[in-house]
């Protein structure tokens, strides 16, 4: 009996190797999708009052995570700046764990497509709404339930198949 304790061991392995190895990684299910919002208020990174989650009851919007050291946010940002720009849709950025003057230098690098900044310096709003790290983007409708959440950076595929077609319908409840 003992003999077979390895063999057991080693198919136990190779089957959870082989489920982590069919899964997406971006498809992580978000225990806060179909919920409200984590609620927030913050300081804006160019204005000098305040943004809260209450500010955008009653619109559909995208709050999308970001921050000047991070790569991949450059990767998306100047999609995301087209989707805006075409869309005219209300897209809040939290700059996380980032410093304002490298967000600032950042912003006027690649440009500032966001209706709004919400400064998040110690990543505690971010951990509210279960940030994994960045970038991270979450679809918002008006009552203030979060619809999706996309992990990584969005891309074509994320806004033709999902994000555009939800914001859509959202937009038309």
């Amino acid at each position: 009996m003992k003999k077979y304790i390895p063999i057991a061991i080693f198919i136990v392995l190779v089957a959870f190797l082989g489920f982590g190895l069919t899964n997406d990684p971006k498809k992580v299910p978000s225990p806060f999708i179909g919920k409200p919002v984590p609620a927030f208020e913050t300081s804006r990174l160019y204005q000098s009052e305040n943004i809260s989650s209450a500010d955008m009851k009653g619109k559909v919007w995208l709050l999308n995570v970001f921050a000047s050291w991070c790569a991949s946010c450059r990767a998306e940002h100047k999609l995301l700046t087209e989707f805006i720009e075409k869309t005219k849709l209300p897209v809040v950025g939290l700059n996380y764990k980032d410093e304002e003057a490298d967000a600032k230098k950042w912003l006027a690098f690649f440009g500032n497509p966001y209706y709004a900044i919400a400064v998040d310096r110690k990543g505690s709003i971010g951990i509210d709404w279960g940030v994994y790290g960045v970038p991270e983007t979450f679809v918002v409708d008006k009552q203030g339930i979060i619809r999706y959440k996309q992990i990584g950076p969005v891309d074509e595929l994320a806004l033709a198949d999902t994000i555009i077609p939800l914001v859509k319908k959202l937009e038309a409840e």
